[in-house]
């Protein structure tokens, strides 16, 4: 058979274009990278909800959704293993979330695989405390480990103060993180050293604070703990913001004079002379602020120490201030009749009333190693002369003390629940023998919000 006179031409120019075409450029990939909001993330054996990172990831040439993020080695497997690392999302910005198995410390290699298999790496350094009673009922509040104050700001955000410094941090009560805003006021109060921040108390829009005016733990005076100050509050929950008010600086001393004008009934000059450690029975520390019933002016200050009288199964005290709204901008305190209740032995940790006058009252002991010592919560209709009934005994075998009552809830409603705030400053969290408040990242800082059933 004859070939077709037109195949040379036909295959001629096939070459011609083949030959036009500009062979395609290879793509290529630089080196991925990986960041993380922190380097440093704690978290709890058992917990629900534990606090995240977010990793950060991009590829130059290549879209994020595309790369991988893993983790590759984890320096203590009993802690936390490699599968223990949960990253979800997708794109440039992921969420990492870590299951703690024992309490200790763990660092996570973390790599991100790009295109072209390019590859970067970063490491995450990881805690994890013990489990505790009540994990589904509990969140941790991180970036400080000494809560010693909380008021209700609305939406299930607490301000939180603490005693080992002079900010105010507000959190989502609900989830375990660090503060969604912090407010460092040691500059408005003209303060060197803590304050010592042990009492909160909101009437209206303007918050009471209050040092715990007593000596530090070696016995020494210290000036700003003899503190008493404002804060202003706008919006509400994650809107929250905080102006400094006024502040005052006399209450101890105002105490003592009117203690010693009534006979040193309760031994307050005593208590605060040099070398007097404020933690003892007869002890001078205030842990407690709130307004008496249908007041905005009378402040009850509520004694850690001391019990009266000053022994074993002594009553707690508290000091009505019936001028506080003036004593905040440096007046004398006037002073009430006194109010002395039976605690069963202990003190007044914190007490918070509702819009009925009635109380929940935190009880510990007046020790400074009472993180074992009794806790229990009281309820108290605010009546002078009545006294308390006891709803609940806390758990007192996980680290850190009761601290704070965030709000009353519905003393008459079926399942009514009140959450308290701990104190774990001196709690060994994560088993090295070092106390939470000299922790060196404050990611690993923190403490404990739990919720309990009034019954």
């Amino acid at each position: 058979m004859r070939a077709s006179p037109l195949w040379p031409a036909a295959a001629l120019a096939l070459a011609s274009a083949a030959a036009s075409v500009t062979p395609a450029q290879a793509v290529t990939y630089g080196t991925p990278t990986i960041g993380l909001s922190s380097a440093h993330l704690s978290g709890a054996v058992g917990a629900t909800g534990d606090p995240t990172v977010a990793v950060t990831v991009a590829q130059s040439g290549a879209d994020a959704s595309a790369l991988t993020v893993t983790a590759t080695k984890s320096s203590r497997t009993a802690v936390a293993a490699t599968s223990d690392v949960r990253v979800t999302g997708s794109g440039g910005a992921r969420t990492l979330s870590v299951t703690a198995h024992a309490r200790g410390y763990a660092d996570l290699t973390l790599k991100v695989t790009g295109l072209g298999g390019r590859t970067a790496t970063t490491t995450l350094h990881y805690a994890a405390s013990p489990a505790v009673q009540r994990p589904a009922d509990t969140r941790y509040l991180t970036g400080a480990s000494d809560a010693s104050a909380a008021v209700d700001v609305g939406g299930g955000y607490v301000v939180v103060g603490n005693d080992e410094d002079n900010t105010l941090r507000l959190y989502d009560g609900s989830a375990s993180g660090a503060p969604v805003r912090t407010w460092d006021l040691g500059g408005a109060l003209g303060a060197d050293k803590e304050v010592d921040i042990e009492g909160a108390a909101r009437v209206g829009d303007t918050v009471y604070w209050t040092g715990s005016l007593g000596n530090n733990k070696d016995g020494v005076y210290k000036a700003d703990r003899n503190t008493v100050f404002t804060t202003t509050v706008s919006g509400s929950g994650a809107a929250t913001r905080l102006t400094f008010g006024t502040a005052g600086h006399r209450l101890r001393d105002d105490l003592v004079a009117w203690d010693r004008a009534n006979g040193d009934r309760y031994g307050f000059a005593a208590a605060t002379a040099d070398g007097q450690t404020p933690k003892q029975v007869d002890g001078f520390n205030v842990e407690g602020l709130e307004f008496a019933p249908g007041s905005a002016t009378t402040a009850y200050v509520g004694f850690r120490a001391p019990l009266v009288p000053p022994v074993s199964g002594g009553r707690a005290l508290i000091v009505p201030v019936t001028n506080m709204d003036q004593v905040v901008k440096g007046a004398r305190a006037t002073v009430g009749t006194p109010i002395e209740l039976d605690l069963g032995g202990l003190s007044v940790r914190d007490l918070r009333r509702d819009d009925k006058g009635r109380f929940l009252i935190l009880a510990g002991s007046w020790a400074a190693d009472d993180n074992s010592d009794p806790y229990a919560l009281y309820t108290w209709d605010g009546v002078a002369g009545h006294q308390p009934v006891k709803k609940l005994d806390l758990p007192t075998s996980d680290a850190g003390g009761w601290e704070s009552v965030v709000s009353v809830p519905d003393l008459d409603a079926s399942g009514a629940r009140v959450q308290l705030i701990t104190d774990d400053g001196s709690a060994d969290l994560y088993g090295d023998g070092t106390e939470a408040k000299d922790l060196t990242h404050p990611e690993w800082q923190k403490s404990r919000s739990t919720w309990f059933p009034l019954g």
